[in-house]
């Protein structure tokens, strides 16, 4: 499976968001956010489908794409790179390094504190 570009990914979560769509339609939420031509926005979803990011339905007079990539997938894929390319693969340092550079509220501590504790049940549980 190919890794999206930083421009694919934009398009990608317009399609994960609002499901299958025009390309006027994917357009239109890009350029809420920064000018992307029309022919740009075409190009690069010929692209993606080329890649197996994306189909085309044929059914429509117009140029209707849908991701083929799950988004749960292609994040965990994505983070997993990044684990493995920035923190040698430690998903610790990953997390020490960002809490150590945020400051963190309360609220985030007791969140932390339940992601934690469902993590070692779950590990428990594989014993």
């Amino acid at each position: 499976m190919f890794k999206p570009t930083e421009a694919e990914l934009e398009i990608l979560k317009v399609l994960w968001q609002h499901g299958p769509s025009t390309v006027r339609f994917v357009n239109d939420i890009l350029n809420s956010k920064k000018d992307v031509g029309y022919t740009t926005t075409l190009k690069f979803l010929q692209i993606m489908n080329e890649k197996g990011l994306t189909i085309r339905d044929t059914d429509h007079k117009t140029h209707v794409y849908k991701a083929v990539i799950n988004e749960a997938d292609t994040k965990n894929r994505m983070i997993d790179d990044f684990v493995n390319n920035v923190f040698h693969g430690s998903a610790m340092n990953m997390v020490m390094q960002t809490l150590g550079n945020q400051k963190i509220s309360h609220e985030d501590i007791n969140d932390l504190k339940s992601i934690i504790a469902i993590i070692e049940n779950k590990n428990i549980n594989k014993d």
